[in-house]
């Protein structure tokens, strides 16, 4: 069976890639990613203010700074709490490409400003890594911030990452756009490589007892698939960048159900978390499987099967389908 399919321009074996994750800060771990057979290994992201609050560590210890400074410095993690420092992270890029041999080795990158975007892309780029996400983390809080304004900032972190690096480029969004297929088709107009839905915002709880908030972290479940499904299936297409889905990818009937909507590629995650990278082989075996009991000759022949582009007119279907699910359920 042939598994083959590209993504952001780069031929892989199968559509399987493993996530950003924790996986990648030991080479303990690392090698059993790579023995569990992945398209392609995106390393978590390193944050711009991990690089700023080395910088700021020096210069605290030297220079008073303002009371408000210092609270929100404290906002963040210290600095010997995250797991892989800036000069780290870029050193474990070149040992994983070293170990991975043919295995595309993706960076990733959550910046704040244009300049942090811009400097640390071209390092990771120099660091060996085979393309690069730019993991777009903004909660805009701001009332007066319009949302056009939040997707032009997004669209010029874009701009400015693919004027320093000639490596492909993928944007990793939210669900949380006011016009994700706009912003999409602008995004590929603009020559991004790839499109990863959906970013999953960690929402913080509260205490109740001790008035704070909490924070908190939940592994995805495949119930969270199907906001991925219904714009991968809308993107698929529309745009000429490649789709990837990322969040609710759990097993190989999931990772068919992506592929099917118009994904090219997935990303598993908290799977691997929960059963070991061995995750990966058993959804591609499976995969395998299926394909072949239902007579599929390769995994192109299902890719964008059910996306709306096989829809006469998807915006009545889309809300056909919903007065049908809410005028039929019974108690």
């Amino acid at each position: 069976m042939d598994l083959s399919t590209t993504y952001m321009g780069i031929k892989l074996p199968h559509p399987i890639i493993a996530g950003a994750s924790p996986l990648v800060d030991d080479m303990d771990d690392v090698k059993a990613l790579i023995d569990s057979g992945p398209a392609a290994i995106v390393m978590h992201s390193l944050f711009e203010e991990q690089i700023r609050l080395e910088q700021e560590g020096t210069l605290l210890a030297i220079e008073p700074h303002e009371e408000g400074h210092a609270e929100a410095i404290s906002y963040f993690p210290k600095n010997e709490d995250w797991r892989l420092g800036p000069s780290a992270y870029l050193e474990q890029i070149g040992k994983i490409k070293k170990a991975a041999g043919s295995i595309p080795v993706i960076g990733s990158l959550n910046g704040a400003t244009a300049a942090g975007w811009l400097k640390y892309a071209k390092q990771m780029e120099d660091a060996g890594a085979d393309a690069l996400e730019l993991n777009v983390y903004f909660v805009p809080t701001d009332p007066e911030e319009s949302g056009e304004s939040v997707e032009r900032r997004t669209l010029e972190v874009l701009q400015t990452v693919k004027q320093s690096v000639k490596i492909p480029i993928s944007l990793k969004l939210s669900p949380f756009y006011s016009s994700i297929s706009n912003l999409a088709r602008k995004a590929d107009q603009m020559g991004v490589s790839g499109l990863v839905l959906f970013n999953r915002f960690y929402q913080p709880d509260i205490d109740i007892e001790n008035l704070e908030a909490v924070s908190t972290l939940k592994l995805s479940t495949s119930a969270e698939l199907l906001l991925r499904l219904r714009w991968v299936a809308a993107l698929s297409g529309n745009v000429q960048s490649s789709l990837a889905v990322t969040g609710g990818v759990h097993t190989a009937e999931d990772a068919l159900k992506a592929v099917m909507a118009g994904a090219h590629a997935v990303q598993v995650v908290s799977v691997m978390l929960k059963e070991g990278p061995g995750a990966i082989k058993k959804i591609r075996e499976d995969m395998e499987k299926w394909l072949t009991a239902h007579e599929y000759k390769s995994l192109e022949q299902a890719q964008g099967s059910m996306s709306l582009q096989k829809c006469p007119d998807p915006a009545v279907f889309e809300r056909g389908n919903y007065m049908k699910i809410l005028m039929t359920w019974k108690p």
